[in-house]
């Protein structure tokens, strides 16, 4: 989405292929982490509901959480730092595997401020305006269950069991303040040479994503605040499942009129590199448009949405099956990430227009979905995530 590419987006690796990456990202700075970093390959996405009312429950929680995830996003134990001793302090399974370039971001869901329902914890008066929940679009199918949240925290690692053992230990030292409410994993494979990956309809997706420049305008939040937010974004999270049986049964001519690119190259139609911008405005011999009015890279591009760009961070995943029998399928698809500064002008006319017109959506159904509210990071040891909203 945005820029012209899908919802169904990876997020190109910044910077030359083959870069040395270090196995540890550092956790404390100006803005957390799994958002703009070169992309890792394992993740684990999870929402959680506060079931206290008491708002020293919370801020103790979000103390907890940052020094959890300071130890395991340096390669060490949960609870290191504390030198805690208690029993069961870190279970153990991710011993001897590194950082494995782990992030961990959190954020705060619309239901924590009390935005259309009960102030729990006097935050109403803090939420920020662009904190809006996500309106209903065309053929979702979500569950209460797999809607919102009060808190998210997303994972990413290059080792699988590196992210189950940080989510793990996130839910564990929850309790009994927050409660898992819908989690879901996702991977990742960069292409070749660490190039652009492929999404599970066979694509090449995430080719265009905003620059470090361009995120101080489309991704991280300025002056206009408020305070707490400044260096922080809002995120968007959509579990996309895609009928692969019905894709793979069209021929590769309307697969790519339905995506708007060469399945091959990743070349948009009319054109010969996947680096190529998109041209919108050319014509067959016909007279009939090169990339057809309902393809998806024409409906999501920054040209039909006014400028308007998304910082893209999706992984694919696959739950095994659905249905049963003659008429069970893959219950397979994307775990759609992206980070924005303003959802309002981002995310959500981009999608309301792709629900009710995109060809693609013929072969996709929105059946999980979260917005938060991510600050800035803890800026050092001693400081945590959140801190400004709940003491300035």
């Amino acid at each position: 989405m945005g820029s012209g590419e899908s919802p169904l987006s990876g997020v190109p690796v910044p910077g030359a292929a083959g870069e040395t990456r270090s196995s540890e990202i550092p956790f404390y700075g100006g803005h957390q982490g799994g958002i703009f970093e070169p992309r890792q390959r394992h993740t684990q996405f999870a929402a959680f509901d506060v079931v206290t009312s008491e708002r020293s429950e919370l801020t103790a929680l979000l103390q907890r959480w940052t020094a959890v995830a300071a130890d395991l996003t340096a390669g060490r134990a949960a609870g290191a730092s504390s030198r805690s001793n208690a029993p069961g302090a870190d279970s153990g399974e991710a011993i001897g595997l590194g950082a494995a370039r782990l992030t961990v971001n959190f954020g705060f869901g619309p239901s924590l401020f009390g935005v259309g329902g009960r102030d729990r914890f006097g935050l109403l008066q803090r939420s920020p305006v662009p904190l809006v929940e996500l309106p209903p679009f065309p053929g979702d199918q979500i569950p209460a269950s797999t809607s919102g949240g009060d808190l998210t925290v997303h994972v990413c690692a290059d080792d699988a069991q590196v992210a189950f053992h940080a989510l793990r230990q996130l839910a564990r030292s929850a309790r009994p303040v927050a409660a898992l409410r819908w989690t879901q994993a996702g991977f990742s494979s960069p292409g070749p040479d660490g190039g652009t990956p492929r999404n599970l309809l066979g694509f090449v997706d995430g080719t265009v994503n905003p620059t470090a420049k361009e995120c101080e305008t489309f991704v991280w939040v300025g002056e206009e605040g408020p305070e707490w937010m400044t260096g922080g974004t809002y995120m968007v999270v959509r579990r996309i499942r895609v009928d692969l049986d019905a894709w793979d049964a069209t021929s590769i001519k309307d697969q790519e009129d339905v995506i708007g690119r060469h399945k091959s190259s990743g070349a948009p139609l009319g054109r010969t590199r996947q680096s190529d911008s998109l041209d919108l405005s050319a014509r067959t011999s016909d007279g009939d448009p090169v990339i057809p009015l309902d393809a998806h890279v024409r409906l999501a591009s920054a040209q039909a949405n006014w400028g308007s760009m998304l910082l893209r961070r999706s992984f694919a995943f696959d739950d095994g099956l659905i249905g049963q029998g003659g008429s069970a399928g893959l219950d397979a698809g994307v775990l759609f990430i992206c980070y924005q500064r303003y959802p309002v002008v981002g995310f959500i006319p981009i999608y309301r227009k792709l629900a009710s017109a995109d060809a693609l959506s013929r072969f996709t159904t929105h059946t999980a979905s979260a917005i938060a509210a991510v600050p800035a990071a803890a800026s050092r040891h001693g400081d945590w995530v959140g801190r400004r909203l709940f003491e300035d």
